[in-house]
């Protein structure tokens, strides 16, 4: 397809986004920004959270595992189930109990300031080195497909990029954030089944001749049982179960969505609803994976050697005008569903948690405003930093890096619900740097303490317990004199 085409798409997408904007806003007011009015239909937020729970990177990474992981990535996908329903059971009564804005300011009430603004932190550093690199990543394909044709630089991709979330975000936030979800999920999903429908007619199959084909395909395999390897099925399924906790449940990007449900029923169905489809909707993109090696194989495609470039040289090259335009149309939903929620997020968090908004003083429109836009400011700044980096290597240890820091908000957070243990509020701060630069060296050095094991997603369950653990050390014991 021609630049000129792409960029028509892509004007024509974003128009729509503004307006489903106009059409959620319509009746706003400064707190819809923040939780909805408490109004978002709790089967909206279920659909438009599977887009959300994704990225661009997932869109396009989890189809080319499948080659080296087979279907393992469902070990992971289980054990989010149990995640979910720690969330569901323990986590959103908690939230709705103490009618939470900002899930941090749970961390307030239990240990202190100290705790508190910790915990806000380490949620906006790992949100603004997440989305910036997934928006990295996708600006690099527009960069590509639309704007160096017509002679922009990158910074000025990356730019419009951003200042289009910005416009259609800034006004309402999660009320917004909640309609757009369902859109750019939806076009996630038709982007897949329509690449899957023009494989499965390029191989000759129908539908059941597609299923006896993937049956039969080694790539399918699910469970793997090599305890060194990352793909080992209890280190899947338990990292997959804290990955859950703490990237949904502790997360105030994900949760924001929850806590704008009415009620405390209503987002558990909200929960429930959103396991059965995460489930299809990843076993659907590994299908989809399976039957991209089976095309390369099929047609004797050469020269893929980067895993992730898969699925867009066979969706742009061979697929055709309509899979290459849904291609283009379900990249940019991913990255967008996931960017637009985290600069919501980041700005509630940062107005509740460190300004004070909705907790001590009421919320104030221009100076969220001036947050929210700075916020969108600091997210095309790494971006720019990361594309001045040119390492990949380098980028996607930072982006590791970044996941480190949920596991000192599972220690933080569950230390404190199944505890009612003291501590002085001062040492948690120094408490989780260590706790992250243990976990550190665990990931850095285990594969040579373990000839030929690799680290996985135990990682954070590891700093996690680092966290928990030095919390029950530094606890306050009450000293009694005898006389």
């Amino acid at each position: 397809m021609s630049a000129e085409a792409n960029l028509a798409i892509l004007i024509g997408y974003f128009l729509v986004l503004m307006l489903i904007s106009w059409f959620a806003g319509r009746d706003a007011d400064e707190k819809s920004f923040y939780h909805g009015n408490k109004k978002s239909p709790w089967f909206l937020v279920a659909f438009g959270m599977i887009g959300a729970s994704l990225s661009g990177v997932t869109f396009i990474s989890i189809p080319g595992w499948v080659e080296a992981s087979h279907f393992g990535y469902m070990q992971t996908v289980f054990g989010y189930m149990i995640g979910y329903m720690v969330i569901a059971w323990v986590l959103l009564p908690l939230y709705y109990r103490l009618r939470l804005t900002s899930i941090y300011t749970y961390l307030e009430q239990r240990y202190g300031d100290y705790g508190y603004k910790t915990g806000a932190a380490y949620f906006i550093i790992s949100r603004v080195v997440g989305a910036s690199f997934r928006l990295f990543l996708v600006a690099e394909v527009l960069h590509m497909a639309i704007f160096d044709h017509f002679g922009l630089a990158y910074w000025m991709t990356v730019a419009i990029t951003i200042l289009l979330i910005f416009t259609y975000t800034t006004k309402s936030g999660i009320k917004t954030v909640v309609y757009t979800d369902v859109f750019q999920t939806s076009f996630m999903i038709l982007a897949v089944l329509l690449t899957i429908a023009f494989i499965a007619n390029a191989l000759g199959l129908d539908f059941s001749g597609m299923v006896e084909r993937l049956k039969s395909d080694p790539n399918t395999q699910i469970f793997h049982m090599d305890w060194k390897s990352g793909n080992f099925f209890w280190k899947q399924f338990i990292g997959g179960a804290f990955i859950a906790l703490v990237m949904t449940g502790l997360d105030q990007d994900m949760m924001q969505k929850n806590l704008s449900i009415k009620n405390i029923g209503s987002a558990q169905k909200n929960i429930y609803a959103q396991m059965v489809m995460f489930i299809v909707v990843n076993l659907v993109f590994l299908c989809l994976g399976a039957l991209l090696y089976q095309y390369k194989a099929h047609m004797g495609i050469d020269g893929v050697e980067q895993t992730d470039k898969l699925f867009p040289i066979i969706a742009l090259k061979y697929g055709g005008p309509l899979v290459g335009l849904f291609f283009i149309l379900g990249l940019v939903a991913a990255a967008y569903s996931s960017a637009d929620s985290a600069l919501t997020a980041l700005t509630t968090s940062f107005c509740v948690d460190f300004l004070g908004f909705e907790r001590t003083k009421p919320t104030n429109k221009r100076t969220r405003r001036i947050v929210h836009f700075s916020f969108a400011l600091v997210l095309f700044l790494t971006i720019i930093i990361f594309n001045g980096l040119n390492n990949d290597a380098v980028i996607k240890q930072l982006f590791t890096a970044a996941g480190f820091t949920y596991g000192p908000l599972l220690g933080l957070f569950f230390f404190g619900i199944l505890t009612k243990i003291q501590i002085k509020d001062i040492w948690i701060v120094p408490i989780t740097i260590i706790s992250i630069g243990l976990t550190w060296l665990y990931y850095a050095y285990s594969p040579t303490w373990i000839d030929g094991y690799k680290p996985g997603f135990e990682l954070i369950l590891i700093n996690g317990l680092l966290t928990f653990g030095m919390l029950y050390l530094a606890r306050e014991t009450k000293h009694t004199q005898t006389i």
